[in-house]
């Protein structure tokens, strides 16, 4: 019998923490079900994201390790999901863990690890680091960025030197 697993997310900001838990749990069965959140349902939870949902659905239809991105439209629909597409695992981050408990009366529920130093909220604040400042200090704009990326000694390579 073919191991779907499933499991959803907003991907906004893709980055490769996104691309470590979804290969993961592509490498637990036969067939990964990746339901994007919709920009309607996003607004009725007060998030908002910088890519509209078809950018992002079409950003996760097009990983190698999706079989299929579908609209997750409504929290209730989860359990309707995991019978529709006949799903034996479903899994999320562990920065979830425990919320999706009751869904065991379905399914195996799994939380798995983050990917450390990347997550789409150090990116944000990043982003909104460089917009306030960039202008009147761009070290200290990038001061965000050293916590993803490394340290920054405010030099920059021409390009002759790298």
């Amino acid at each position: 019998m073919k191991k779907v697993i499933l499991t959803y997310g907003t991907f906004d900001l893709f980055h490769t923490g996104h691309l470590s838990l979804l290969n993961r749990l592509k490498a637990l069965g036969d067939e990964l079900v990746v339901g994007v959140t919709t920009d309607e349902f996003n607004a009725l939870r007060g998030k908002q994201t910088i890519f509209g949902f078809e950018d992002r659905i079409q950003i996760v239809r097009n990983l190698k390790c999706v079989d299929r991105a579908i609209s997750l439209q409504n929290g209730e629909q989860k359990a309707d999901d995991i019978r529709s597409y006949g799903v034996s695992i479903f899994g999320m981050g562990d920065d979830w863990e425990g919320r999706f408990d009751d869904l065991r009366v379905h399914c195996e529920v799994i939380y798995l690890p983050r990917t450390e130093n990347i997550s789409s909220t150090q990116i944000r604040k990043l982003l909104e680091g460089l917009g306030r400042t960039y202008v009147s200090d761009p070290g200290k704009a990038l001061e965000p960025a050293a916590s993803i990326v490394g340290p920054f000694d405010g030099k920059v390579a021409r390009k002759d030197e790298r």
